[in-house]
């Protein structure tokens, strides 16, 4: 039999590919701690639930959803814009439901790219970045995160006649897989990129509640112009331990989210009103959710960043985000780390060149497990190296 071409484009899906070491090593006996999927150990917050559940038992909800959003849906994303951020949204217009950030990014590069269009996607960068539009046809061109740079993407040094071919930039801060912030200004110089060269700004915040000392991330949403020249995906999946759930928002530009409305009416069939009712409740009931669950990260990123420079692997602590970002030892690439620290120690860390090629020289780490695994997963990591350096 013949299959399309598009999936021989892109490497399977680094996260599958984790999945399935783990289950490989998990089938011959080996007790594996993975630190390469950040996906919350801790639960869905109550209200959230039991809004769920009642919807469920409504049989209101049992039928075709629209693909615009209830109503409450979308007067509660407005009403969480506007007091978390200060921007206003017009919920008629300038709101809808997405199944999850992931199928966000995916589709927008469809309603956005065509054939021969080129993509500006950060490397490294959330996967999803390179196979949406490639499978839109278009070419991808990666802007290097570096980390003299602050792992932001030097915009000035994209050529003019790649800017010019350009109609989509994807930014995202914080940041994944880095754990970067965004600096003061930089959205700003993002809508003057995209004025000059007339291309749509997706901003992916998917990070923005999880945040550490004091710090509050910004919304793109929130700089002058920004609704002018692009979009921003918002997800639940990591501020509310809903990453099963599949809920977040596309917002901004009326004509890109109207767009963006029309492909989906063709794909999907819209969100399940019950899961629009948790979501509502999660952005109402259980706002406050997320501080929460950044008190329990930021003391997880304490105890690896202080386990990490005991062992000689110094990091910065990150702002925002359950990632650390860390540079391999002297002597190893990414993969050969990784596969290191899997044989020897039945740790899974997630190589850096999986997110693009900058990715390489480093390795991500997720705290979405609980302290006591975390702990004895450094200890692992130590002694991984240990007996590398004996072998070699």
């Amino acid at each position: 039999m013949r299959f399309a071409r598009r999936l021989d484009d892109v490497p399977p899906y680094l996260f599958a590919e984790l999945e399935r070491k783990i289950a490989a090593k998990r089938r011959e006996g080996i007790d594996v701690i993975s630190l390469g999927i950040g996906d919350p150990d801790l639960p869905t917050p109550e209200p959230v639930v039991t809004a769920l559940a009642a919807a469920a038992r409504d049989p209101a909800t049992h039928q075709y959803p629209t693909n615009h959003g209830s109503g409450a849906f979308r007067e509660a994303v407005a009403g969480f814009y506007r007091d978390r951020f200060g921007v206003e949204l017009d919920p008629g217009s300038e709101i809808v439901p997405a199944l999850g950030g992931k199928e966000a990014v995916a589709h927008v590069s469809l309603v956005l790219l065509d054939p021969g269009d080129v993509c500006l996607a950060p490397d490294p960068g959330y996967p999803p970045y390179t196979s949406g539009p490639v499978f839109s046809g278009a070419e991808v061109r990666y802007l290097p995160l570096e980390e003299e740079n602050g792992f932001l993407p030097d915009l000035d040094a994209i050529p003019k006649e790649t800017a010019g071919r350009a109609n989509l930039l994807f930014l995202n801060y914080p940041n994944n897989p880095t754990g970067a912030v965004v600096e003061p200004g930089y959205f700003e110089r993002a809508v003057e990129f995209a004025r000059a060269h007339d291309l749509v700004v997706v901003h992916d915040n998917a990070y923005s509640e999880i945040c550490f000392d004091g710090y509050r991330a910004p919304s793109f949403l929130e700089t002058p112009g920004a609704k002018e020249v692009g979009i921003e995906i918002f997800s639940l999946s990591k501020g509310w331990n809903m990453t099963g759930w599949r809920s977040a928002i596309v917002a901004g530009n009326a004509e890109v989210v109207d767009r963006y409305r029309h492909l989906k009416t063709n794909l999907d069939s819209g969100m399940f009103e019950a899961v629009q009712r948790a979501t509502v409740a999660a952005l109402t009931e259980s706002r406050d959710f997320p501080r929460e669950m950044s008190e329990v990260y930021q003391r997880r990123r304490d105890l690896v960043a202080d386990a990490l420079h005991a062992i000689g692997l110094p990091v910065e602590r990150p702002k925002a985000t359950p990632y650390f970002w860390v540079r391999v030892p002297d002597g190893y690439t990414s993969e050969a780390f990784a596969e290191l620290v899997l044989e020897q120690a039945a740790v899974v860390v997630s190589p850096g060149p999986s997110y693009g090629p900058s990715g390489e020289g480093y390795f991500r780490i997720s705290l979405t497990v609980p302290d006591k695994q975390l702990e004895e997963a450094v200890g692992r990591i130590e002694s991984s190296l240990r007996a590398g350096i004996i072998e070699t």
